[in-house]
């Protein structure tokens, strides 16, 4: 409690001790993950808020392993595993990445477009233009000190989900009963929905963003160096990465539990079960909880959808640019940094290109989650592997909880991808 009353007793110096940990945490509320939340609320009700408490510590855990790897050595994941594995592992689950993170880009900005329409009119496209052109001149032309409290205001607009709760009605006790004593379901779009949350709570694309912009803070930052030329910097900087990662990683859970109990309160209760994108779980609110609920979901789409766009594109970039031996950074230049920025333009680009294309954005998340689960376990297993060798880390290895529940989240997304193969053979 008190940790908590020093961070918001002084908002803006409380916003600068956060970084890498906040932004990652925040960008994984995006609109698909949205969808995915809302559909949870939606079928059943208060009945899978037990997931979002089951996945907090998991995520944590994983996401603090990919910090830690970045902040020890001074390298991108990407970076490490080239070093570590052959090319044949190493350059297929990079493309599968880049694919998987591209399609998210598309769903996103489909997502994006349709509640800008919702809420001013208008041409669609247009706007899925404009956004896409948005986010691609944020990266490229803003020099990385001023961008990334951009990113961090940005963060702001996940509390609108915590408005459309306070907008609504909601019965507390059942809540807490539900959350804690779950009736877990055998059914198969119960299942699908679980291993759906997994899947877009825990990403791959979230592990290479936070441990670059470690490698980023890193030559950002005077004070930092990576731990293997500075140990005695250790006891400080992996606090600091500690209370990031917990605080993003609840942040970004405590929103994901918020728009579930939404749409659970409302359309639920109301009958309304069949919620297949973001933008039909804003506009399916606006009869039920009014224009008020209604705006906060509708602006929370498009600002969060600011904030995942660019780390989409930029972990897609890192992971591209390192797998290469290319300057990777958003600190460099376009002319410095050619193929890195060339990733973000054309991954955005083809995003916009595929919304255009008429490709049903519910096919785009089946398509995204599965890629996603195909490529989250194999590095999932690499990133532990690596974390646990001292010629990768020296001293720091990972030890204790940390290794426990990295272990345990890895656990968890190879049972989800089984699930996912399985569904996809049947």
């Amino acid at each position: 409690m008190k940790l908590l009353q020093k961070l918001f007793k002084y908002p803006f110096s409380g916003l600068k001790k956060l970084g890498p940990g906040l932004v990652t945490g925040a960008a994984d509320d995006d609109p698909s993950g949205i969808a995915i939340y809302s559909q949870a609320g939606a079928q059943y009700g208060f009945g899978l808020l037990w997931t979002i408490v089951l996945t907090y510590p998991l995520m944590a855990g994983i996401q603090m392993v990919c910090a830690r790897i970045g902040l020890v050595t001074g390298r991108g994941l990407a970076n490490n595993m080239q070093r570590c594995y052959p090319a044949l592992l190493t350059l297929p689950l990079i493309l599968l990445l880049l694919v998987a993170n591209i399609i998210n880009i598309a769903a996103d900005l489909a997502a994006m477009s349709d509640a800008v329409k919702l809420v001013i009119g208008g041409p669609r496209h247009l706007y899925s233009i404009l956004i896409g052109f948005t986010c691609i001149l944020l990266q490229v032309f803003i020099p990385y000190h001023r961008y990334l409290p951009i990113l961090k205001w940005l963060t702001i607009s996940l509390f609108a989900y915590v408005g459309t709760v306070f907008a609504s009605h909601v019965d507390w006790s059942r809540v807490i009963v539900e959350t804690l004593l779950p009736n877990i379901q055998l059914d198969s779009s119960y299942v699908l929905l679980v291993v759906g949350i997994f899947g877009t709570t825990i990403s791959p694309y979230l592990f290479f963003w936070q441990a670059a912009e470690e490698v980023e803070d890193i030559a950002d930052i005077p004070e930092r160096e990576c731990l293997i030329d500075q140990p005695a910097a250790a006891p400080k900087q992996i606090k600091r990465v500690v209370f990031d990662t917990v605080f993003g990683m609840g942040f970004s859970n405590l929103i994901a539990f918020f728009i579930m109990l939404t749409t659970a309160a409302t359309l639920f209760t109301a009958g309304v079960h069949h919620i297949q994108t973001s933008a039909e779980a804003a506009a399916a609110l606006r009869p039920i909880a009014g224009d008020f609920a209604f705006m906060l979901f509708a602006l929370g789409i498009i600002g969060t959808g600011l904030l995942a766009i660019p780390v989409l594109a930029g972990s897609a970039a890192y992971a591209v640019a390192e797998l290469m031996n290319k300057p990777a950074s958003l600190k460099l230049t376009i002319w410095t940094a050619k193929h890195f920025y060339g990733v973000i333009v054309v991954a955005t680009i083809i995003g916009v290109g595929l919304d255009f294309s008429g490709i049903d954005p519910i096919k785009a998340l089946i398509w995204s989650a599965v890629i996603n689960g195909i490529v989250a376990v194999p590095l999932m297993i690499a990133v532990m592997h690596m974390s646990s060798m001292q010629e990768v880390m020296g001293n720091f290895t990972i030890k204790g909880k940390t290794r426990v529940l990295g272990w345990l989240a890895t656990g968890l997304m190879t049972v989800t991808a089984v699930i996912l193969g399985l569904v996809s053979i049947v």
